[in-house]
Order: structure tokens, then sequence, then C-alpha cells
């Protein structure tokens, strides 16, 4: 394929687009870009089920409907005030059906329909780049009539069996409460769809039809060295699962990284007399509720709470007279499972304990945060991988009542933002196992402050898609916007 030969790919998702009936534009963005709603619903569904409700949070429609749409087109607004293109940048939604469970639930999913390589001049040769970007590079419309961006959120959520009583909250005030901020979520689909992933798969490393991607050129492996686009199928593969090892290489987020994500990150140090080979630094995963990691770190022993027939530690209810007196003054080790961190915290703190980590239950790296409230917790607490809370059990089986000669430092990094190695280069979410959809194309979810296009949307976001709150424009300059 030559520099001047048009290539175009229109993916599975895009050929489910065309099979769809379109009910029509529903609004655009006015601003530097703009962006049209383009309603898939059938009628009595999705923004058009005519439930009556009352205004909230800025949001004036008097119909579940009607108020998903001017939510839609808000989130719109922000993304059209912070681009540049000519070319409008349809977006086909629809309200539908998702993945549920009672605690759990898929909340929405956006992606490119299409995407295309050497298509104008001064772009990168032999690359694929999302269908909207690609037609503000080239300046005009790649393929007339087709949505550059499908986007499918859950119509289920909050009733029974799919994330129980937890609903969209579709004011535009960010005020959400206990429940979802639908703008938020609709800005970090959106992301997606507009260039936020790449489509070079992580689970066989196996480039989109032979071509990298345009993320493939920024992504650097700091274990090889490599970059993405330089790599073997089988070094994507294992880079993919690299945990906290895979880094943005692009000037404007490294630039702009400072200036957003808080420095020190944060770690756990194990040390100490009987540590043996568990002496080193650990991955953790932060927590929401407590005080933060901070410079002055907090240091004790480590001692395990035992509460359960198997031998593990739940910290659920308030801690026998022997576990309290083992944490007591010291850092305390629990499993995860049964109930809340946050429950967890509360009882090793009430019975004097200093901090806590939590030893993850099922096995994947790195361990992610742990969510929770109550703001009656004092004492800092980290989540560890199952693998290395296994490690430090196996140091503590020679531990006495009061002792136990492992040492655990809860701190921070002082020389490393959250969210960033060691270079100040922004780190990529690269869990092992790999979590197809997830894994590659989101920020890791280390960073400080809480970033929109990480894998999970935290209560504490901003609606704001630029610095000082966050990375995700400066990204996309680095890939042509």
């Amino acid at each position: 394929m030559n520099s001047n030969e048009l290539s175009r790919f229109r993916s599975g998702v895009a050929a489910a687009v065309l099979g769809l009936g379109l009910a029509g534009a529903m609004g655009q963005a006015e601003a530097a870009a703009t962006l049209v709603i383009t309603n898939a619903n059938a009628a009595g569904v999705g923004f058009n089920d005519p439930t009556p409700v009352a205004p909230v949070g800025g949001n004036a429609g008097t119909t579940l409907g009607q108020q998903r749409l001017i939510a839609f087109q808000h989130a719109a607004n922000i993304w059209g005030a912070t681009l540049t293109s000519n070319v409008v940048i349809n977006v086909q939604a629809q309200f539908v059906p998702l993945s549920c469970t009672s605690g759990g639930a898929v909340l929405g999913s956006a992606g490119a329909t299409e995407v295309f390589s050497d298509f104008a001049p001064g772009i990168k040769p032999a690359t694929w780049y999302s269908f909207a970007l690609a037609n503000k590079l080239a300046g005009a419309d790649l393929d007339p009539g087709v949505p550059q961006i499908n986007a499918r959120f859950n119509v289920n959520l909050g009733q029974p069996g799919c994330l129980d009583g937890t609903f969209f909250y579709l004011g535009l005030d960010n005020n959400h409460g206990n429940n979802v901020d639908l703008v938020t979520v609709l800005l970090h689909e959106f992301g997606h769809g507009l260039g936020f992933q790449t489509f070079t798969s992580g689970s066989t490393g196996a480039t989109l039809a032979g071509q990298p991607s345009v993320w493939d050129h920024f992504m650097r492996d700091n274990t090889s060295g490599k970059l993405w686009v330089n790599m073997t199928d089988a070094e994507r593969v294992a880079s993919a699962i690299n945990a906290r090892n895979l880094a943005w290489t692009g000037a404007n987020v490294s630039t702009s990284l400072p200036g957003v994500l808080s420095l020190g990150t944060p770690r756990l140090s194990i040390s100490g007399p009987a540590a043996g080979p568990a002496v080193g630094d650990y991955l953790v995963g932060a927590a929401s509720f407590g005080p933060p990691l901070g410079s002055t770190p907090v240091v004790g022993q480590l001692m395990p709470v035992v509460d359960a027939l198997d031998g593990s530690g739940l910290a659920c209810t308030p801690l026998s007279a022997k576990n309290a007196l083992a944490v007591k003054g010291n850092v305390a080790l629990v499993d995860r499972g049964v109930c809340g961190f946050a429950v967890k915290a509360a009882n090793v703190q009430a019975a004097g304990a200093i901090g806590m980590i939590v030893a993850d239950n099922v096995a994947g790296s790195p361990p992610p945060g742990m969510g929770g409230t109550d703001p009656s917790i004092v004492i800092p607490s980290v989540r560890i991988t199952q693998a290395d809370g296994t490690k430090l059990k196996q140091r503590l089986k020679t531990r006495s009542r009061t002792s136990s000669g492992v040492i655990a430092n809860l701190g921070v990094n002082g020389s490393q933002y959250a969210g960033a190695d060691a270079f100040g280069r922004a780190l990529l979410y690269t869990p092992n196992p790999i979590q197809p959809g997830s894994s590659v194309s989101h920020w890791d979810t280390i960073a400080f402050p809480n970033q929109l296009m990480e894998p999970a949307i935290n209560g504490d976001l901003l609606h704001s898609v630029v610095k000082p709150a966050d990375l995700t424009f400066e990204l996309f300059k680095d890939i042509g916007w």
C-alpha cells in the first residue's frame, strides 16, 4: 500500500450500525467541532421513553427520554468545545440491555465504526486512525452517510438484577450522590469513539489487517524498551499484561502530566529481620476512604488477622481479643471478601491498628483500588495481590502473638507522579490477566487525581477532559487532534 492510497476497515460494530434504522438527528454542539447525536432507539424505548420525570440538576426534560437526550447533548457540547474539526461527528446512540448482575453492570460502550489509513499527507503511513480523527485530518468525510461513533448504554441500570438501586443520574451538575453520573460516563465512552483506543489486539498481539494503530507509535514497554509498533505479536501479548510497565510517550501528555497528576505514587515497602525473600516494594491499590498515603510513612510490624475457619482474616466484625492484641500499634493484614473494605478498616482501626493491608482473594495484578466511604477512618489502607498476600503470610507463620519481625512501610515514592513511570510518562492499564475491552486502552488505575479514561468511573471525576483536571485531550493532541 503506498502513501497516497486510501485504506478503510469497517469493523463488525460498524456493520451492525448500518443495519439499524436511524430515527433522525437530535441536536448538535456549536463549537470548534460539531457532534450530532442520532437516535437508534425504537418507539417508547431509551431516548423515546415517555415516562414523566421531574427536572433535576439543570436538566429540564419532562420525560425520561428527553432527559437522556439532554444529558447526551451536554456531554457532546463539552467535547465539541474542546475538539477542532470542520467535519460533523455523528454519534449513533441507543439505550439497550447490557451485561448486569445485582452487584455490577456494564454502564456503556462506544467505539469508532471505521478506521482509515493513508488518507492524507503528513500522517503516519500504513497506520490506522479512528473515523472521526481521520475525517478531521483529511478535512472531509471519508465515508459519507455512516456515523463515526456507535454508542450503547445500559437501559436496565438500577433495576433488580442490574446494580440494584443504583441509577444513572441525569442532572448536569455532577451532583450524583450514590448514583452513576451519566454525563461522566458519556464523556468517557465518547472519548473511546473519538480515538482513545488501539485497534491492535492485546490478547493476540496482532495488528488490524496487518497495520498498527496510531496508538502503537506512542506505547513503550519499559521492560523491553520497545514501542508497540516495533514489537512482534508475542512481545505485544507480554506487554499487555506487564503490570504498570506500559507508558505513553507522547510529548503533550508528558509535558502536561506534572500539572495534572499528584507527585507521590503509593508504595508499600516490606523489610525486617523475618521478612526474608519478601523484602522489597509491592504494587498497591489505594483506598477511597481514610487518609491518602503521604510523605511521612506509617511504619509498623505486619500482623495478620485470623478469624475464619480456613485461616483467613476477614475483619468483617469487631476483632477478637487475640486479634486485637496482635494488631494494636501494628499494621493489620486482612483478606478481601464478605464485607466492604471500609468495614474492615473500621474494625482494625477500632482494635488499635495503625494501618491496613488487604490481600486480594483472586489472582491478578496490579491490585485495583478500594472503594467505600467512612469519614471516621483515620488510618491508611492499601490493597495487594493475592500472590503477594500469600508471600507475606508465609513469612508471618513464625510470629508471636504481638510481634512478627516483618516491617510494613506505607507511604509514597515522592519522586514519582501517581499514574506515571519513573521518567514521568503516563502509565496505561495492563492488568494480568488481560481484560478485553479494558486493557491498554485506558490509563492505569493508580493515577491520582482520578482520570476520566481509567477503566472504571470514579465518583469524584469532574466534567472536564482538559488540564489541569484531565489528560485526555493532551493524548488526543499527541495522536493528531
